[in-house]
């Protein structure tokens, strides 16, 4: 009788151990929840842009030649009538020399002329000579006195070309760009430095094909600085009537009112739409989104039963970091808004809450200090417990 009961406890056992355990409950999860309400809505377009200088000189000489020095350096700042750059002046400085041997020759030949011609003056007031010989006289010297004007014309153009040598700032600002270096023959009119000039400062940003058309001449615009968070207004100066040949966008320009960002600076416009402001609207995080196939969906929870369903909506637009909801929802659902990837229809979740008071939240910081205290304090307490 025993060996029958511990034959059969053994094979319960058996059994027991060959079965195939449960599966493990779905464990429930906390989500955060937001409650959909609707919010005003202001549509506007936000473009990334850069500060730049309303006036940008691009200089060079106004002769070719090799450049010997340069004063200028990028993000200097300059003012009108310093010198930037030279050439080696040695040729024109020759060609001036020689422009001034021509005047004095021209003038030797003019006062040879003028001589003759008072010489046969004088003889035809007393009537040795014919007047025809007089007017010959007179023409070599109207001839002369040109050949004179000409060769001083050509002695101060090349006196001018000697100053040409000499690179100056024709306005005071910043130098941005710097293109050639000494050492370097330079070709005439080729930019060797550019100066953005001091005074107003612009925001360049571009915009597609489809978006130049809502933007007018003088149209409000919000500057959004990213460095420094803040906000400047401005008014668009400009809109560009020809695309880029590269990018086929356009550029805008717009003029900023009060203390400009610095050159170079990294801004955001923001232009309104023209469409009608603050109409209520639906709006949710990005992170309350998901894809279900080719629709977009979120997780609505069921507070009665605590479970979440999909839910399609219609996304008609983004406003920064969130959408704005076309259809789908209703004011009062509570929506998932973080943690959507890791649940399923059905499924159990509890509304997560934060374990410390929002007073305390602020002395978090402070715990490790407040624990230090304890901790050396333990030893002490086993000490007496193993007495």
């Amino acid at each position: 009788m025993n060996k029958t009961v511990v034959s059969l406890a053994g094979a319960a056992l058996l059994l027991v151990a060959c079965s195939r355990p449960a599966p493990p409950e779905e464990p429930v999860r906390a989500v955060k929840v937001i409650t959909v309400g609707t919010s005003a809505y202001a549509p506007s377009r936000e473009y990334a842009g850069e500060v730049r200088a309303q006036v940008e000189s691009r200089l060079g000489f106004r002769i070719g030649g090799k450049l010997v020095k340069r004063q200028a350096e990028l993000g200097q700042q300059v003012r009108a009538g310093q010198v930037l750059a030279q050439l080696d002046p040695q040729d024109y400085r020759l060609a001036a020399e020689a422009a001034r041997a021509q005047v004095a020759a021209a003038a030797t030949n003019r006062n040879l002329a003028a001589a003759d011609f008072k010489r046969y003056q004088a003889l035809k007031d007393q009537n040795f000579i014919s007047g025809a010989e007089l007017e010959r006289r007179e023409a070599t010297l109207k001839a002369a006195q040109a050949q004179l004007e000409q060769a001083q014309s050509q002695s101060a153009v090349q006196g001018n070309q000697t100053g040409y040598a000499v690179l100056t700032a024709d306005v005071s600002g910043v130098v941005t760009a710097v293109e050639a270096e000494p050492g370097q023959v330079v070709a005439p009119g080729a930019t060797v430095v550019r100066i953005a000039a001091d005074g107003v400062r612009d925001v360049v940003f571009s915009v597609p094909e489809d978006r130049v058309a809502g933007i007018k001449t003088g149209a409000p615009v919000r500057i959004r600085v990213w460095a420094q968070g803040t906000e400047l207004l401005g008014a668009v100066r400009e809109v560009a009537a020809s695309s880029d040949p590269v990018t086929r966008t356009y550029p805008v320009k717009v003029s900023i009112e009060g203390k400009a960002p610095p050159l170079g600076a990294t801004v955001y416009a923001i232009l309104d739409s023209g469409a009608a402001t603050g109409t209520p609207v639906i709006k949710l995080p990005t992170s309350a989104l998901r894809q279900e196939g080719n629709a977009t969906a979120v997780w609505v929870l069921d507070k009665s039963s605590m479970t979440v369903r999909s839910q399609v909506v219609q996304v008609a637009t983004a406003d920064g970091n969130e959408i704005v909801v076309g259809a789908g929802l209703t004011p009062g659902m509570l929506v998932v808004s973080a943690g959507v990837h890791v649940l399923s229809p059905g499924q159990k979740v509890t509304i997560y809450e934060s374990k410390l008071p929002s007073a305390q939240a602020g002395r978090v910081q402070a715990a490790p200090d407040s624990i230090a205290k304890p901790v050396l304090a333990a030893p002490a307490a086993s000490a007496s417990g193993a007495k």
